[in-house]
């Protein structure tokens, strides 16, 4: 008997009953027609809906400009997922840059301290897009931004595009500032990027490869053999450190020949180098680049600098002397980048040095344009500037004078809006206003003594000489970063609900607590393993555990596993092998 599969037997009974085959095309087509009809109604509601959950729910889009210390630490703190991000830079990764003296050495690799934008964003629980281009006009306006792209793309050049925003942080950085002076763009080293600290180790090798060329004279050698650092402040020391370490502990095996050639000239225009640091660390770092023949040259200015001659004047006596030189790095001051200076005449800020915000980060007059890091600084409120307004706010009964306990009432937000007060308190070692109204009325002053306005003025006249700009490190950065990402975290909550203090021009509070620094202390190592630390407290450590500390604390820094594995790794390398002098 023939086998019959199952698909035949199937045949065989629809052929066998024509009123089935019938059947199943009614129901083919019924049933195809509900579900299309299901399926269409559906994808109607759907479009429908779509359209007006858009409509209602619409993200609030943010556009970051820059991947630096500012950028990259708002980006890594932001975790509001009702919000699109969209980052533009032409750099795409981040970089440690404390570590670029290290780098132009070969202590570290220069991949060790980067990390890809793209990492980052992609570990968000928002959405998060990077797009390599450079910012080229800022319209707040229109609230859109102009951008060129780094790339040439089908041989037509760079593309250009505007990108529409909500928000905006501006966290670009800021420039190398040549101060204008003939020859410092075209014939130095900036230590500033990746890219610089990677031509600065090239040329080191190349000065030495060439010195050690049988064709040359003794004082070509010389000249080739001189490094010359412009700026004595801590990167520039710390270059300087470097180097000395790395001729001494490693080129000199490799050029015994020219190694009693090598000369390290630091350059530094004021009376002393590291002049942010403690006077104890000052003396020390002098001292010891002394011992280790490093010649420091303060009072020193420069002047021009040629292809082989660096021309400076002594500020004191107003000679002017030249030397030649092989090598030379500038790293002295910084400037404003272009697009932001534009942006700063726009909004009628064009006589300032960088961009003007507020204690919450917005730049003054915009009100969804944020500006953090190097290239804006905070124009903190004086307190005489409103203390007419303080008084009104204080005086609750309007009595047109203040008890002291009114006075105390509003000291904590006096000192959080205008933190020049806190620091006033705290340098005059007072511990809270009653001294202030003693030292301005005299001792005898109570509880139920009573101040006018021109008291009032009298007490607080002084409060606001101890204001102070923040500097343009990478600390100020990170925490500026961390700052604005937490407020846009928390933006719908404190729309609600305003935990900031009071608005003494205003009625209510404002929506944040202000931005406030929190000084964690600095380092300037000095080679030989020996390091300058300056921690909170006026706490001064100087020598190799200082230097185990620099290293557990710029491990720890380190904004990913990879990052850290790596920089730790070519550490544990370099104690082993010593630095690597290819020219690569």
């Amino acid at each position: 008997m023939q086998r019959v599969t199952v698909i035949q037997r199937f045949s065989k009974t629809f052929r066998d009953n024509p009123s089935l085959s019938k059947l199943l095309i009614v129901f083919t087509v019924s049933g195809g027609g509900l579900v299309a009809y299901s399926e269409a109604a559906k994808s109607y509601d759907n479009s429908n809906a779509g359209e007006l959950v858009e409509a209602n729910n619409r993200k609030k889009k943010i556009v970051v400009l820059g991947t630096g210390w500012a950028g990259t630490s708002f980006l890594k703190n932001l975790k509001d997922p009702s919000y699109d991000v969209q980052v533009i830079s032409p750099r795409n990764y981040f970089a440690f840059t404390p570590l670029l003296p290290s780098v132009t050495c070969g202590t570290v690799e220069s991949r060790s301290v980067v990390e890809p934008i793209r990492n980052i964003i992609r570990k968000k629980h928002v959405n998060g897009y990077y797009w390599e281009a450079e910012c080229i006009k800022i319209d707040p306006e229109n609230k859109k931004v102009y951008c060129r792209s780094n790339l040439n793309i089908n041989g037509n050049g760079k593309e250009e595009f505007a990108v529409d925003y909500d928000y905006l942080v501006i966290a670009t950085g800021a420039r190398v500032n040549t101060f204008n002076i003939p020859g410092v763009e075209e014939n130095t080293f900036f230590l500033k990027e990746v890219e610089d600290a990677q031509k600065i180790r090239r040329t080191v090798i190349d000065c030495f490869e060439k010195a050690s060329l049988p064709t040359l004279s003794d004082e070509e050698r010389k000249r080739l053999l001189h490094f010359v650092i412009v700026g004595g402040g801590p990167t520039g020391v710390e270059f300087a450190a470097q180097l000395h370490d790395f001729v001494n502990e490693d080129i000199v095996r490799l050029y015994p020949r020219v190694k009693d050639l090598v000369k390290i000239t630091l350059l530094e225009a004021t009376d002393h180098i590291l002049n942010m640091f403690d006077k104890r660390i000052t003396a020390f770092a002098e001292e010891k680049f002394q011992r280790d023949g490093i010649d420091v040259k303060t009072g020193s200015m420069v002047v021009k600098v040629g292809e082989k001659e660096i021309c400076t004047k002594d500020v004191k006596r107003g000679e002017i002397t030249s030397m030649p030189y092989g090598m030379a790095v500038w790293s002295t001051g910084i400037g404003t980048r272009p697009v932001i200076m534009e942006f700063m005449k726009h909004i009628g800020q064009g006589n300032r040095r960088v961009l003007a915000t507020d204690e919450w980060l917005r730049v003054e007059g915009q009100d969804s344009v944020y500006a953090l890091g190097d290239c804006a600084t905070i124009n903190q409120r004086k307190v005489m500037e409103d203390i007419a307004a303080i008084f009104q706010k204080a005086d609750k009964d309007n009595s047109g004078t203040l008890t002291v306990k009114e006075f105390q009432e509003v000291l904590d937000d006096i000192c959080e809006r205008y933190p020049q007060a806190e620091l006033y308190l705290k340098n005059k070692k007072m511990s809270n206003l009653v001294d202030l109204l003693k030292e301005s009325k005299g001792d005898g002053v109570k509880e139920s003594v009573e101040v006018n306005i021109e008291e009032f003025k009298s007490a607080l006249s002084q409060v606001d000489t101890d204001m102070k700009n923040l500097p343009a490190t990478a600390q100020v950065a990170s925490q500026q970063g961390v700052y604005l990402a937490k407020c846009f975290n928390r933006m719908e909550e404190c729309e609600k609900n305003p935990e900031g203090p009071l608005r003494f021009r205003g009625e209510g509070r404002h929506r944040f607590h202000p931005f406030r620094y929190r000084h964690l202390g600095q380092f300037a190592p000095l080679g030989g393993e020996q390091t300058a630390a300056q921690l909170p407290g006026d706490w001064v450590s100087i020598g190799h555990s200082s230097q185990w500390l620099w290293y557990s604390v710029y491990a720890s820094k380190q904004v990913s596993w990879r990052t850290r594995a790596l920089v730790v790794s070519d550490w544990l390398r370099r104690f082993i092998f010593g630095r690597d002098s290819s020219q690569i």
